[in-house]
Order: structure tokens, then C-alpha cells, then sequence
């Protein structure tokens, strides 16, 4: 899933977005209000986490903004700002969540699969794969693989969420990092081919198909 995280304090930032990166959410990170803005205006992102105090246009500003051009996207509040006072005002503007710095990780993880369960609806959070052998659980993030539950990395799942969600599309490795690594990541892009091979150990090689020249897809 693709995330915005709109922080100006790169001491906190910086940790959080590896943090979701390595739980298997592709980040784009903004440092100021205009900028978190511009991003989040593209309609891109299902969960944005959005930081109060921000340079530029504070993030009730922000949130305002986004809600008045219809944007939908999950908005979690994040500040050191934990008056009751505030809380309100964050959620009066649109936002869907509040968490006070300093916060626990887990707490912050937690708070994303509550906000993506209630966004896609707990009802029908499967997606199948590969005829039908392997199965997504998009809230508990979650693989099975004919009929059995299979143990994945978060980076793992992330790949898989992003290919079973538009199957028979063909990914290259640039659209598979953009999606999976975020935009930011500077590494290798074969990196992308390690992790398909992580994944076919795992559940099988069909799992994934691939061609020369196009990609990586995986069938419906």
C-alpha cells in the first residue's frame, strides 16, 4: 500500500518511513505543508500520516485543503500537540486517527491496519492469485498458498499486493520499486528480481510469471 508521511523533523521522519518500508508500505515522504499538500491533492495515497506543525501551512490547513478538493485518502494526525482541544479540531477537519509523539511503532502499525481495515472493509479483504492458489489477506497482510497460510516478510507481501491487484498487468522493475521501495529508494533495481525469487521458494515458481523485456505479473 502507498503511504504519505508528511513530517518536517527528518530525526523522526527517517526512522518511521524505514520502519513502514520494512512492514511492507511504499512511502513518499514530505517535509512541508505545501509540499504534503501538492502530494496528497494527487489522490495517490489510501493513508496519509500528517504531522501538525509543519513549515509552510500547518497540517490542519493540509487536511482541510485535501478534503475540500475530495480527496478521501485516511488521515492519521501525528504532533507532539495531544490536547483534547486539538484532537477535536484535527477530526472535525476530516482526519480518521490521532497519535501523540512520542509514539511506539507497533502502535503506529497497529493504527494503519486499523484505518486500512475500516477504508477497504473488513467484509471482502481477500484477493486471489494464480488461479486461485494463493490469497491475500489485506488487513491481516497475510499469504496463503493452497490452502495454507505462508510466512512472508512485510517487502514480500508488499510485492505480491502490488502485482495480485492488477493481475495479467505486466511491472517492471522501476514501476515494481516505485510501488514497493518508494520513489526514494536508490539501490539496485535488481533487487526487485531477489525478492520475486524469495517469494517463488516460498510459495512456488508459478506463483510469479515473468518475461524478458516486460516484467514481472502474476495471473488472476
Amino acid at each position: 500500500m502507498r503511504l504519505l508521511l508528511v513530517e518536517d523533523d527528518a530525526r523522526i521522519a527517517q526512522p518511521t518511513a524505514e520502519a513502514l518500508r520494512e512492514a511492507g508500505y511504499a512511502v513518499t515522504w514530505a517535509q512541508t505543508g505545501p509540499e504534503g499538500l501538492e502530494q496528497g491533492a494527487l489522490g495517490e495515497y489510501p493513508l496519509v500520516i500528517l504531522d501538525v506543525m509543519l513549515p509552510g501551512m500547518d497540517g490542519f490547513q493540509v487536511a482541510r485543503e485535501l478534503r475540500e478538493q475530495g480527496v478521501e485518502s485516511a488521515i492519521l494526525f501525528l504532533t507532539a500537540r495531544g490536547e483534547l482541544s486539538d484532537r477535536v479540531e484535527g477530526l472535525d477537519l476530516g482526519g480518521d486517527a490521532y497519535l501523540v509523539k512520542p509514539f511506539a511503532v507497533p502502535e503506529l502499525l497497529a493504527t494503519l491496519r486499523a484505518l486500512a481495515r475500516r477504508e477497504r472493509g473488513a467484509s471482502a479483504p481477500r484477493v486471489a492469485f494464480a488461479d486461485g492458489r494463493g490469497t491475500l489477506d489485506t488487513v491481516a497482510r497475510t499469504v496463503n498458498w493452497d490452502g495454507a497460510e505462508v510466512a512472508v516478510t512485510g517487502r514480500e507481501y508488499a510485492l505480491l499486493e502490488v502485482l495480485s491487484q492488477a493481475p495479467e498487468r505486466w511491472f517492471t522493475r522501476e514501476d515494481l520499486i516505485d510501488r514497493v521501495w518508494g520513489p526514494e529508494f536508490d539501490g539496485e533495481a535488481r533487487i526487485v528480481d531477489v525478492y520475486v525469487r524469495y517469494v517463488r521458494r516460498k510459495l512456488a515458481p508459478e506463483a510469479i510469471t515473468s518475461e524478458r523485456g516486460r516484467g514481472y505479473r502474476v495471473e488472476r
